[in-house]
């Protein structure tokens, strides 16, 4: 597939940056890059550009809004007493871009497929079967009960996708990357790719919700992994917005009257794993002792520029299951010693191999303060920074070859913290591992799998399951929990419409997006 450049948009005719809606372009910088374009095997941040091509069944609605729910390719959802039966009525009218009408058979093939081999394939473990009893109905059949309009509406593993590309795709590894522009709903489409570089998007032709019809006919997304260089951009006026500027920079935003600093909650956090596979850290005396040597409030104040808080385990604040009385690990230097001592490390003596992603700033910034922590127990941290997508695939392989730490910037697929963070960070997983502290605990499972049966009907009784598989995370150590971090955007004033959801974190709703006046 031909790229298709700024220049090549300018010769056709079309403006950037935006100045009005019809043909203008509106010119975007984002440090979000693309692990995959199947919208099935999605699960990072490629979820910028998914969110806006593909719908679920629901939009979850931010915090704060009247009602919980938007309908997207479902118009109206109803459950059973026991939360067990979930009936969904399938909107009429709406077609794929591919033109391929979409129906229950569509709906049903759709989360069949993630259901097998989502990247998020576990939101799905609750569903036994569906039944399409007409083209408009689909009924899913639940092992027990679970909150499956939250499950619908996820960021991950919920996007109906025509069934002609998920068929082209079955046949061809490469569909997605080559060919599959045209497999979704929303109101735009993909243009063209170029890895690591640039994303265009285009209007879809006959989008079938006109009331959040796109304004702006292209998108293009200028890929950098540098923050430094995306607020550059943006200040030098060769793009409308940007995703992302460097934290450290926000403040001399606030005094520009040209543009607006958004500040909000966020289900953003950090964690990092402690390879249990591996000596010493098999040892959780070890792993608590460098969890006692971690200095958080630095690493707030560094990596955050003040914009977190200190995790309570892997759920982060104002999300389900979040609880206050989760035990939290400060740094204590003469107890991480005498920990280590009683381990039978004394004086350290050992060499830790972390790995971080390199076009994470803030994890650039606090990654020093843990080495330099650690050498106070006489442990030497080798650091390696690489880019994401390959940290992931490496550290997904053999745990015996991996590394010895593993930093994380997480998010939940969905609105519940225990079902995706807890089980996705530290239920026991074979390979492909995504637990990538390749840490086992029965007890643990056994909590967070029976807490997910009473989301939907007793939210009560499944917090308290999940605050005890969290008091087991606390005194095992696999990981630390490190901070949760706040969502900063600095907002030209000259667009209007800009919005976050905390549901959909990694998404900027490009059809929402107006200029001003």
């Amino acid at each position: 597939m031909a790229a298709l450049t700024v220049g090549a948009l300018a010769a056709s005719g079309c403006t950037g940056p935006a100045t009005s809606g019809g043909d203008a372009v509106l010119t975007v910088a984002s440090t979000a890059d693309v692990t995959t374009l199947d919208p099935v095997a999605s699960f990072s941040t490629e979820a910028m550009y998914l969110g806006n091509i593909y719908e679920p069944l629901l939009w979850k609605n931010a915090a704060g809004s009247s009602t919980a729910y938007t309908p997207a390719i479902a118009t109206s959802w109803k459950k059973s007493a026991d939360a067990r039966t979930w009936t969904f009525t399938i909107r009429r009218g709406v077609r794929f871009h591919d033109g391929t009408r979409v129906d229950a058979a569509a709906v049903e093939q759709s989360v069949l497929a993630a259901r097998k081999s989502g990247g998020a394939s576990f939101i799905w473990a609750p569903l036994a079967s569906i039944t399409t009893p007409d083209d408009h109905t689909v009924v899913m059949h639940l092992k027990y009960a679970a909150a499956m309009d939250l499950i619908a509406s996820s960021t991950y593993g919920a996007w109906i996708v025509s069934p002609k590309a998920l068929n082209a795709a079955a046949k061809d590894k490469t569909y997605y990357n080559t060919k599959g522009v045209d497999g979704g709903t929303g109101p735009y489409r993909m243009a063209s790719y170029r890895a690591g570089k640039e994303m265009v998007l285009t209007r879809a032709a006959s989008y079938w919700n006109t009331a959040r019809a796109a304004t702006y006919k292209t998108v293009d997304v200028q890929i950098t992994a540098d923050t430094v260089t995306a607020q550059q951009m943006l200040t030098a006026g060769e793009v409308d917005l940007s995703t992302s500027v460097p934290l450290q920079n926000v403040n001399s935003f606030r005094k520009n009257a040209k543009y607006t600093v958004k500040d909000y909650s966020s289900p953003f956090n950090y964690v990092a794993f402690f390879n249990t596979r591996r000596k010493p850290l098999n040892n959780p005396l070890v792993r608590q002792a460098l969890s006692y040597a971690t200095p958080y409030k630095d690493i707030i104040t560094v990596g955050a520029q003040g914009y977190g808080t200190q995790s309570h385990g892997p759920v982060p604040k104002d999300i389900f299951p979040y609880d206050a009385s989760v035990p939290q690990y400060h740094q204590d230097l003469a107890k991480a010693k005498e920990l280590l001592a009683k381990a039978g490390y004394p004086k350290g003596g050992f060499t830790l191999h972390l790995t971080y992603a390199s076009e994470n700033e803030a994890e650039a910034r606090f990654v020093p303060l843990l080495k330099d922590a650690y050498a106070k127990l006489g442990v030497t941290v080798k650091v390696t920074s690489q880019l994401f997508n390959q940290q992931w695939q490496n550290a997904k392989s053999n745990p015996a070859g991996a590394q010895d730490m593993f930093v994380l910037y997480y998010w939940p697929t969905y609105s519940d913290a225990g079902s995706d963070n807890l089980y996705s960070l530290y239920h026991s997983s074979v390979k492909p591992y995504f637990n990538l502290s390749y840490w086992k605990n029965a007890t643990y499972d056994g909590l967070v799998d029976k807490a997910g049966t009473y989301t939907a009907d007793d939210p009560a009784k499944a917090r308290s399951l999940y605050v005890q598989a969290e008091r087991i995370l606390y005194s095992e150590a696999p990981g630390l929990s490190l901070y949760d971090s706040r969502a900063v955007y600095v907002v030209p004033k000259a667009l209007s419409g800009f919005g976050f959801n905390e549901n959909y974190p990694f998404t900027v709703f490009f059809a929402a997006l107006k200029p001003t006046g």
